[in-house]
């Protein structure tokens, strides 16, 4: 398969290593101020484009890669109040779109399990929820993706809880989120479920990056020959 990656820094590097490894072709690679890229024939005789960028030019570049007829399959968080639009996009133009805020086998195995425990606690009110997730300091975003991910399947099997809010809370309500930025932390997100008598944590804590790259690439293998949006569950229906 030809892959081209948009967005060539850690992540994209890591791809691109992953990929090859698994017999595939990294026909093109656009960092930023290479957007003249999305018109060359390299990146037009790509069977998928993987992107990891950044939440301001994400949106940008799924349309250039649209409009190149290219599927894509991204990773970047921070930009999904434009979902609706990305899925209007792929409806009424024959696009593919596979997004997840998280590509790691073990963090949807993750997202698994937090939905398992939320229908079972949303029976004992006595214990409250919270959330922590930490990354290095280059992340843009706070909460990450990923912790929003597991924010809103907290939300929608826990009763008690309507809404998220960041560091801190205004009503017994919403669901705290707390985000710490340190060093070069890949990722680590945990859930905590703490009553007067006792404390139930589940944790999720990525090692390295190649979990996602990993997982990206395995994407971009399921997403060829597929049109529509995408997502883990659909890979993974578990």
């Amino acid at each position: 398969m030809k892959i081209a990656i948009i967005g060539y820094g850690k992540m994209g590097h890591e791809i691109e290593k992953v990929a090859i490894e698994r017999g595939h072709e990294v026909v093109c690679t656009i960092d930023v101020f290479e957007e003249m890229k999305f018109d060359s024939p390299e990146f037009k005789s790509a069977d998928v484009a993987i992107e990891f960028t950044s939440p301001k030019s994400a949106l940008s570049n799924y349309k250039k890669a649209f409009a190149a007829n290219i599927p894509v399959v991204s990773g970047t968080t921070g930009w999904t109040e434009h979902m609706a639009e990305m899925k209007r996009i792929c409806e009424h133009n024959d696009h593919t779109f596979f997004y997840s805020s998280n590509f790691s086998l073990g963090v949807n195995i993750f997202f698994a399990v937090n939905r398992y425990l939320a229908k079972i606690m949303n029976n004992y009110p006595e214990f409250d929820v919270r959330m922590e997730e930490t990354h290095h300091i280059h992340k843009l975003d706070a909460p990450s993706g990923t912790a929003l991910t597991i924010a809103d399947d907290i939300i929608k099997n826990v009763d008690r809880k309507v809404r998220w809010s960041l560091d801190h809370v205004k009503m017994e309500n919403e669901l705290e989120i707390k985000s710490f930025r340190e060093g070069e932390v890949p990722g680590i997100h945990t859930v905590i479920y703490e009553s007067d008598a006792d404390a139930i944590r589940i944790t999720h804590d990525a090692k390295s990056r190649r979990g996602f790259a990993l997982g990206a690439v395995l994407a971009a293998e399921f997403t060829k020959g597929k049109k529509g949006c995408l997502g883990m569950k659909d890979m993974l229906p578990f």
